[in-house]
């Protein structure tokens, strides 16, 4: 076969090939395709030979290649070398003895006839007519894909032979870089004697440039032609819907004739009507406002009318009410673009005017004479002073320093007569208060009656706007509802009646702000329909917002404010009588106060807290305070005054036994009577009781010294102070405490640690002087529960763990006691030891050792059984009895006499016999076991 020039350089197989051949590599098997040469060679540089070795397209479109050489597809696949031709392409290779012969059917295979297929081709020939008649409709996805796929890879290859130059969006010739690419001038330059080559270039450059356009509007033609139904179903949709939009705007236009005239003969009257209805209530709108601006045109002149009648009430309402109108009615409006501005300045006017007039009733309410004789604190202060006739107010000139010149009891008046009169100050304060507080409780009480009242009007209308017909709404052109215009033309004429009754100002010019229409109020905001309307002084109606009320939650401020103003004046009064108690205190004068003296003042100072504190409610604490800082002072100088003079007295003190005054014995007495204070000072008696020489407790005689009894006096002032001053209780527990142990550690270094020797300059320690502290000891612990039980009923319960102090006190007092008792003892031990060292069993008998012991004995007895009691000797003498036993034992042992009847056994024997009835015959040890018998040795 031969070929043509004009045949594709590629074989083209048929669209089956491309899918049911199998896919190899394109590189090794598909030769590339060979393109056209580009239309666009770079220019040349001018080398000859540069030109003579690049491609040209005149020179090259003549010469044969290996790419001409081509021939059809049966014709590679014919061999002439063959004896016969094969009778089929996949039996060629089967060799030259190759025979064709019958395949024999197979007997276990049934023979299949158009019989076997009768049942099923009915069963779907049903489906067969929708499939063919679906086929008619669209035709195979694959045999349409594979098609526009081959038209596609056609289209592409063709495509592909036109440069990506003109395929760029933003190809433009009027691009001088662009132009020069795809027009190079360099193949049209005619000099160097190259004329003829460079016009047949060009020749070449304008076929292959008409080959690229139809190219192109060959891939056009055939893209539109794939779309051509689409093309012409369109036009056809669109002459249709030309059609239906004809008919329409014929429909139309009969429609709006029809309206037309029914609008004509039926609305149009009506809606005149309306429209007019709408006019004159417009027009009344603009009567009303404008009768509104004049009311408020008159607001400054009625303002200073009220203002100089002092109704200062009616002028802040009347201000009020017009600002609202202003913010809500009249905004925007020029003339009024500075009244607003002007009432501010107004208020501010009326607010100092109100504090200037209440700061002048207060003034002169609170400052009216208290007792129809003065007027103010310091004219009190100086009429007191003025009437010492001590004090020279020429020399002494100012007022602190005269009135610290006043004696107590003077000082002392003063301060109760100022208290008295700030009682009566705060009293008066509170009566004006509480009148402030009831108009306030007034006002809470209306604002609820109100809210009451509002809540069923509210429910009231509620209903009647729920009757209403909203069948008749329709809206008009102009946007407004027919059932306003309704409204309005129904409540016009009330609005206009109601106005006709407003009063007028005193200058008969409408000043009503109520004028408003009632429809104006009906389209108003929430707040103007929750406004109340109240009368001003002159016969002005205004309206008080709810927004410019107070509300509950601050009248409910206000009334504590009034409270806290009470109690204010409360903590003023406190605070200056803290001033006139420190002026007086500058000198030191408090602090020397007596007990009396000082528990008088802290009554006075109580009393007028505790009032003060019933009328206002609450207790100040300045004057409190000071009252416990000079409280402690006091403490402080009490303890220390009692604390030197206890000291002073056992620095004294002789311990030798005091005589008892009558005093002190009633003292104790009214101690046993439960009331733990110091007696009142009794007159004179006619007949002088004479002092005791015991002092005698519940029944019980207590020998004691005279700093016992001026310790005892200590302790129950101690306790009456308590009484006297609560605030001090745990001060003085604590000082008290420390008294007492300062006595128990100070009579312990006297008696027992011998300090009195060189205090005093006592010669010796007795056995009476340390018996005698012992028995002082124990009156003050018999008296300790009773001052624990004291102070625990005066003491809260969160510090009664103070009270422990009592009980550590207690247990020294004993074990002091103990060490006495173990002092007398270990007198006589030592005296045992002495005189049973030098003893010897011979006659006479008693021996004078015994003699010495007996009598060394009885005077020890006399000496302690007066003070003592008697248990307690009888105690202490079996203590010494078992001494003596001990150390006779001892001496016996060492003398090698035993109890064996014999001569030496019959001597001691005798000389206990003398010991035993010697000390049995001493007073209250009669019945004392001596059990003498362990002095002898256990026989071994």
């Amino acid at each position: 076969m031969a070929s043509s020039h004009r045949s594709s350089p590629v074989p083209q197989g048929s669209s089956s090939d491309v899918f049911f051949k199998k896919e190899v590599d394109p590189a090794k098997h598909i030769r590339p395709v060979q393109s056209l040469p580009d239309v666009c060679p770079k220019e040349p540089t001018g080398d000859s030979n540069s030109l003579c070795v690049a491609p040209s397209l005149v020179t090259d479109q003549h010469r044969w290649t290996v790419y001409h050489s081509k021939v059809n597809l049966p014709a590679a696949l014919n061999d002439p070398t063959l004896a016969k031709r094969e009778s089929d392409f996949f039996t060629k290779t089967w060799g030259l003895d190759f025979v064709d012969t019958e395949v024999i059917p197979s007997f276990y295979l049934p023979q299949i006839s158009k019989e076997h297929f009768i049942a099923y081709q009915q069963e779907i020939s049903q489906r067969e007519k929708i499939h063919e008649r679906c086929k008619n409709i669209c035709p195979p996805k694959d045999t349409f894909d594979r098609t526009l796929l081959h038209i596609h890879d056609k289209s592409r290859t063709d495509l592909e032979q036109v440069p990506k130059i003109f395929m760029k969006p933003d190809f433009a010739l009027d691009d001088s870089l662009t132009f020069n690419s795809v027009l190079p001038w360099s193949h049209f330059n005619t000099a160097g004697g190259k004329g003829n080559r460079d016009a047949a270039s060009s020749k070449l450059l304008q076929e292959k440039l008409s080959h690229y356009l139809d190219i192109v509007e060959v891939n056009i033609a055939h893209q539109i032609s794939l779309r051509s139904e689409a093309f012409f179903h369109a036009m056809t949709s669109q002459h249709e819907l030309q059609d239906y939009l004809k008919k329409t705007s014929q429909a139309v236009k009969m429609l709006r004739d029809k309206i037309a005239q029914i609008d004509k003969v039926v609305c149009e009257g009506s809606l005149h009507i309306l429209r007019l209805a709408l006019t004159r209530n417009n027009c009344v709108k603009v009567y009303n406002k404008l009768k509104l601006m004049a009311t408020v045109h008159q607001t400054q002149p009625t303002v200073q009318v009220l203002l100089s009648t002092s109704e200062f009430v009616g002028a802040l309402d009347l201000i009020a009410t017009t600002q609202e109108v202003l913010q809500q009615e009249l905004q925007g409006i020029h003339s009024f673009r500075h009244l607003g501005s002007q009432l501010c300045e107004l208020e501010k006017l009326i607010d100092k005017m109100m504090i200037a007039e209440f700061s002048t009733y207060s003034h002169s309410d609170l400052n009216r004479p208290l007792d129809g004789e003065c007027h103010v604190l310091e004219e009190r202060v100086i009429n007191k002073v003025s009437q010492i006739e001590e004090i020279d107010t020429d020399v002494v000139v100012k007022l602190a320093d005269q009135m610290r010149m006043l004696n107590f009891p003077q000082w002392i008046d003063l301060l109760k007569d100022i208290f008295s009169k700030f009682t009566v100050f705060l009293q008066r304060v509170k009566a004006t208060l509480n009148i402030i507080h009831s108009v306030v409780l007034s006002v809470l009480d209306k604002n609820q009656r109100t809210r009451e009242l509002e809540e069923i009007a509210q429910q009231r209308s509620a209903v009647k706007d729920n009757s209403l017909d909203t069948e008749v709404a329709y809206l008009t052109h102009e946007g407004l509802f027919i059932s306003d215009a309704f409204g309005e033309g129904e409540l016009a004429p009330a609005a206009v009646d109601t106005t006709s009754q407003r009063n007028t100002s005193p200058n008969s010019e409408p000043c009503s702000s109520d004028s408003v229409s009632e429809p104006e109020c009906t389209d108003s905001s929430s707040s103007k329909e929750q406004a109340s309307a109240c009368a001003a002084p002159g016969g002005v109606d205004i309206i008080v917002s709810e927004d410019m009320r107070l509300t509950d939650l601050e009248l409910g401020k206000l009334a504590s404010n009034i409270q806290e103003l009470l109690c204010s004046a409360s903590d003023i009064c406190h605070d200056r009588a803290v001033k006139f108690l420190m002026s007086r205190a500058k000198d030191g004068f408090l602090e020397k106060l007596n007990s009396t003296e000082f528990i008088a003042l802290s009554r006075v100072m109580e009393t007028f807290i505790m009032d003060t504190e019933q009328i206002c409610g609450r207790k100040s604490t300045s004057l409190l305070g000071a009252l416990q800082s000079q409280a402690n002072k006091f403490v402080n100088r009490f303890h220390e005054e009692r604390r030197t003079k206890l000291s002073l007295l056992l620095d004294n003190e002789r311990w030798k036994q005091a005589d008892v005054p009558a005093e002190f014995q009633d003292l104790v007495d009214s101690i046993a009577d439960g009331k733990i204070a110091l007696p009142e000072k009794k007159p004179a008696a006619t007949e002088e009781r004479k002092p005791a020489e015991v002092l005698v407790v519940e029944g019980h005689q207590y020998a004691v010294v005279g700093t016992v009894l001026l310790l005892i006096r200590i302790i129950l002032e101690y306790c009456q102070c308590v009484d006297n001053i609560p605030s001090v209780t745990t001060d003085m527990l604590t000082r008290l405490t420390d008294l007492l142990k300062y006595f128990n550690s100070r009579s312990c270094q006297l008696v027992l640690g011998a300090g009195a020797l060189q205090v005093v300059g006592l010669k010796t320690i007795t056995t009476k002087n340390l018996a005698l502290s012992s028995r002082c000891l124990q009156l003050i612990v018999h008296y300790i529960p009773v001052i624990r039980a004291h102070f625990e009923a005066r003491l809260p319960p969160k510090q009664w763990s103070m009270l422990r102090h009592f009980d550590h006190i207690t247990k020294d007092y004993h074990d002091h006691i103990a060490e006495i008792s173990a002092k007398l003892v270990a007198i006589m031990d030592s005296l045992f030891d002495k005189l049973l060292s030098k003893y010897e069993v011979k006659a006479p008998v008693p021996s004078p050792c015994f003699r010495n012991i007996c009598k060394q004995m009885t005077k020890m007895h006399e000496a302690i059984f007066d003070l003592l009691p008697e248990e307690q000797t009888q105690m202490l003498f079996l203590r010494i009895n078992a001494s003596y036993k001990l150390h006779l034992k001892k001496q016996l042992s060492h003398l090698n006499v035993i109890n064996d009847g014999g001569p030496q056994n019959g001597l001691v024997t005798a000389d206990v016999a003398f010991y035993t009835g010697n000390l049995q015959a001493l007073k209250g040890l009669k019945d004392l076991d001596l059990n003498m018998a362990e002095i002898w040795e256990q026989k071994r």
